[in-house]
């Protein structure tokens, strides 16, 4: 397995039709809860002030992770920064 920290920041266009972005954010959630449950998205934090979040994935490599964010529902609206995670060697787990 491969953990990465993902930041999200969503930027939805004000003039969006209200029933697509409705739809869009509906299907979203969706999609991130089933994931939760797969423990393939591990934590989501929201970015206090900001229509924005950082969180863990949990998968099997980068190329799943790039599936699993360009099949967000929200990407075409996202400005999305990965960082790659390895254990610290300092940590006593």
């Amino acid at each position: 397995m491969a953990l990465f920290h993902v930041r999200m920041d969503v930027d939805i266009p004000r003039d969006l039709d209200p029933d697509v972005r409705a739809e869009t954010v509906a299907k979203e959630k969706a999609y991130s809860q089933d994931l939760q449950r797969q423990g393939k998205w591990r934590e989501i934090w929201r970015i206090v002030g900001q229509y924005s979040n950082i969180s863990i994935f949990d998968v099997e490599s980068a190329d799943e992770l790039h599936e699993i964010l360009w099949n967000l529902p929200l990407f075409p609206y996202m400005n999305i920064e990965i960082m790659p995670l390895t254990k610290h060697g300092s940590d006593i787990k």
